[in-house]
């Protein structure tokens, strides 16, 4: 079977949510949207400006993807865009290539990623064990969190978002005493109106009332601090590049790292996604393959732009969740809005303060930290609570994708006592809660 009609036969068949959809369900999608387009906006312009990019194209990987990943994805509220994870290898082609060395090495990473949705390997990145998960979803929560650390006080960093969040975290506490009150009152106001609205009504937007209330409060008050401010509007032009045989050594190893980086991401993301929804189930593993199918082919359209990768992004997914999104249409809508965004920046989207934003980015995160894992942590078996701790900690002193090596090694490393070492004694499996 051909993987325009393996993409298809998952995509149609199944899916859930539009039986009974009203207009709850729509205005769930509208302001997951929304909000998801509102944290797009600043971390896609940030990330792209990290690799070397035009600042546009961060954004322009959202808007050009999510269509393809609405009709063909599998997960219909993981939403995608530019990502830290990608950063080093998009950076490092731009500085050997410039911008047409990063189309080359996003589109050879995009072919491999539909390589291995035709080889069904995303089922087996499926297999990684819940607590490993879990401890996942707690590290990115906690580095969302110190990302927007030096924001939210309005002190300056040397480091890039790049860097390792412990990295980012010590270098915020050496400059505390900077620390600036009106910034501090814009981020820590969006966080407890999130807060609270979310308490009061689960399915309400609360990051958006936050943000809304954050802009009103700085135009009353006559707070001036950094805005969103205006944007380019028009769609970027295709990139040139020429191939060499050279690139066999260069590109494409850059190219299946990032692809591996990639589809480990979309993965583990999409089953933090459906945690949070209320799904504890693992997905199909027909589902893994299609995601990962859909990604790339979503992908090769951005690529053929200069922009970067899209992988799934914790933040906005969660955002949408928390809003009342339940179906792909909150995907497409977050597309939609921030193409409205950059046609309409000069009005009000372009007064948002940016530590309102970070604000939005910094709850997200306190929602990632899943507090009731860590209330079982005292009644996880060793190896579960080893396992959890151990993915937490690298994912803010490394990278995500070597957190999770190092999680799912530990299962490794107990297969080995248990067979080799102590034949005789079992380890009970690890119950789902």
């Amino acid at each position: 079977m051909n993987l325009w009609a393996l993409l298809r036969r998952k995509s149609i068949r199944g899916r859930p949510g539009y039986t009974h959809y009203g207009w709850t369900q729509f205005l769930g999608d509208c302001s997951g949207g929304v909000i998801a387009a509102l944290i797009a906006l600043p971390y896609g312009l940030a990330m792209a400006s990290l690799m070397g990019l035009p600042p546009v194209l961060g954004v322009f990987t959202s808007i050009l993807t999510a269509p393809i990943i609405t009709l063909l994805g599998r997960n219909p509220v993981l939403i995608g865009g530019t990502a830290s994870a990608t950063v080093p290898f998009i950076a490092m082609a731009v500085r050997g290539q410039g911008i047409g060395g990063a189309a080359k090495v996003s589109l050879v990473a995009s072919v491999i990623m539909m390589g291995f949705c035709v080889m069904r390997l995303g089922r087996h990145i499926m297999k990684v064990p819940h607590a490993v998960v879990s401890g996942f979803s707690c590290g990115i929560g906690a580095m969302m969190v110190v990302s927007q650390l030096d924001v939210i006080l309005g002190v300056s960093s040397p480091l890039t978002r790049a860097a390792a969040s412990i990295a980012q975290l010590g270098q915020v506490l050496d400059r505390l005493s900077e620390t600036r009150w009106i910034p501090l009152v814009l981020g820590l106001a969006v966080v407890v109106v999130a807060t609270v609205v979310a308490r009061w009504s689960p399915h309400a937007p609360a990051p958006l009332i936050g943000v809304a209330l954050a802009v009103v409060a700085a135009r009353f008050f006559g707070f001036r601090e950094k805005e969103v401010g205006s944007l380019m509007s028009s769609l970027p032009p295709f990139v040139g590049f020429s191939w060499s045989p050279n690139d066999v050594f260069t590109v494409l190893p850059s190219g299946l790292a990032l692809a591996f980086v990639s589809s480990v991401n979309i993965l583990i993301t999409s089953r933090v996604v459906e945690h949070f929804r209320g799904r504890h189930k693992r997905m199909k593993t027909s589902d893994a393959d299609a995601e990962l199918g859909a990604y790339g082919i979503a992908n090769i359209c951005a690529g053929m732009f200069g922009a970067p990768l899209s992988v799934g992004i914790p933040a906005r997914s969660l955002a949408v969740v928390r809003c009342g999104g339940t179906t792909r249409l909150s995907n497409l809508l977050h597309a939609v809005f921030l193409v409205a965004l950059l046609w309409f920046g000069a009005g009000m989207a372009s007064h948002i303060p940016i530590a309102a934003l970070a604000g939005v980015t910094a709850w997200m995160g306190l929602c990632l930290l899943d507090w009731s894992a860590w209330r079982r942590l005292p009644k996880m078996s060793r190896v579960d609570a080893a396992a959890f701790l151990a993915t937490a900690i690298s994912v803010l002193a490394a990278n995500a994708v070597l957190a999770v090596a190092i999680g799912c090694s530990l299962y490794g490393l107990r297969a080995i006592y248990v067979k080799w070492v102590r034949p005789e004694q079992r380890v009970p499996d690890l119950e789902l809660p």
